[in-house]
């Protein structure tokens, strides 16, 4: 099942981004504008509580810190913002991200001491908090960047980061901070980790090829899942392993793991699907996941057909024509979040679309829908 969360905006606007809090009871998202808009829940409603506005051009990346807090904003501004809460209400610090493009995606780490800003700049700026300066600064991770950063993605273990950008590549590189981590274990992605080491570059085909849109790290940190606008979906392991699956769809532009062996995806077919990736480096499309009772077709013969056309000039398919998609959402997914459980098990999501609709789907209860669907 899924339900549609209504009557976010007045009208139908484009969602860019949205961000959860730590136990789903606020939202915030980007209209697609300067503005970020924080909604709490009200009963079975949503009201709007607070609206951030210190942008100066459009939001492209929101992302909510559940232990401390804090909303990390970025923009087509060249710049990011710290929001902390206050006596009730929210109050920015500015971040130097040292950059002359705009800001296009920001994640916090998973200790929440640092976050890192892509943007079109051809760099990530990994940005933390200085003690003895009491500002946020940041340090770049640049080479062998080449294009447009599209999309970042946190290891588990808060030192590596894989980043999407749009020369066709996905990488992983460190972003360890010695002044305010320890040393960082070995991992499977490499041993030593300075600041900046490209641990692993990998591309979906070796032929043909698309941006990568976006990146997400397994539970374990161990494999790489990215797709790209070459309508493909990939997932790397550590071993350097490439799965590629090319699919019939309109290209991805989100994809996230629900389970240690499963992940969601979703794009400009304005549908999620499921795909699972097996221990022998297989990876397969499971299903849709909006499962919609498809509206019965009126039968017709073909004496009624010619009939309506001579009479009134119509034919009876005319009739039922709409402009309507049988999903629920009606335009591309921009975005998909994890509503509740983790990426060892997710049992809820929700996504984010160009026609303005905030979606929260049932993992569980998708198995009972869909027959034959086990989610590993």
């Amino acid at each position: 099942m899924a339900e549609v969360i209504k009557n976010l905006l007045p009208e139908p606007v484009p969602i860019t981004c949205h961000a959860w809090n730590r136990d789903c009871s606020q939202i915030a998202l980007s209209p697609n504008s300067d503005l970020v808009l924080i909604y709490a829940r009200n009963g079975k409603d949503w009201k709007q509580i607070d609206v951030l506005s210190e942008h100066g051009q459009r939001v492209t990346g929101i992302d909510w810190a559940s232990n401390t807090n804090s909303i990390v904003t970025c923009g087509a501004d060249r710049n990011a913002y710290v929001w902390v809460q206050q006596a009730g209400k929210w109050k920015p610090t500015l971040v130097i991200l040292r950059i002359n493009r705009a800001a296009t995606c920001v994640r916090w780490s998973p200790m929440e001491n640092k976050f890192a800003v892509g943007s079109g700049a051809r760099l990530v700026s990994i940005c933390y908090f200085a003690e003895e300066h009491d500002w946020w600064v940041s340090r770049h991770v640049k080479k062998p960047l080449k294009s447009t950063v599209t999309s970042i993605d946190w290891h588990p273990n808060n030192v590596l980061i894989a980043v999407g950008a749009s020369d066709f590549k996905a990488r992983i590189f460190s972003a360890y901070i010695k002044e305010i981590e320890d040393k960082p274990q070995p991992t499977a992605w490499g041993t030593k980790m300075p600041f900046g080491a490209m641990m692993a570059e990998v591309t979906s085909s070796d032929h043909v090829g698309g941006w990568v849109t976006d990146v997400s790290f397994s539970a374990s940190g161990d494999k790489l899942a990215f797709v790209g606008q070459d309508c493909t979906i990939s997932v790397v392991s550590s071993g350097m392993q490439i799965a590629t699956v090319r699919s019939d769809f309109l290209p991805f532009t989100t994809c996230i793991w629900i389970t240690q062996n499963s992940l969601v995806t979703a794009g400009h077919d304005c549908c999620p699907m499921l795909f699972t990736y097996d221990d022998t480096g297989n990876l397969t499309f499971v299903s849709k996941m909006d499962v919609q009772l498809q509206k019965q077709t009126q039968k017709v013969t073909a004496m009624n057909r010619f009939r309506d056309l001579d009479k009134k000039a119509q034919d009876i398919d005319s009739k039922t024509t709409t402009t309507n998609l049988e999903t629920l959402h009606q335009n591309t997914i921009t975005q998909l979040r994890l509503f509740s459980g983790d990426r060892v098990k997710a049992t809820k999501l929700s996504s984010c679309g160009v026609d303005g609709q905030l979606v929260v789907w049932d993992i569980n209860s998708l198995e009972g829908m869909i027959a034959g669907l086990r989610i590993a």
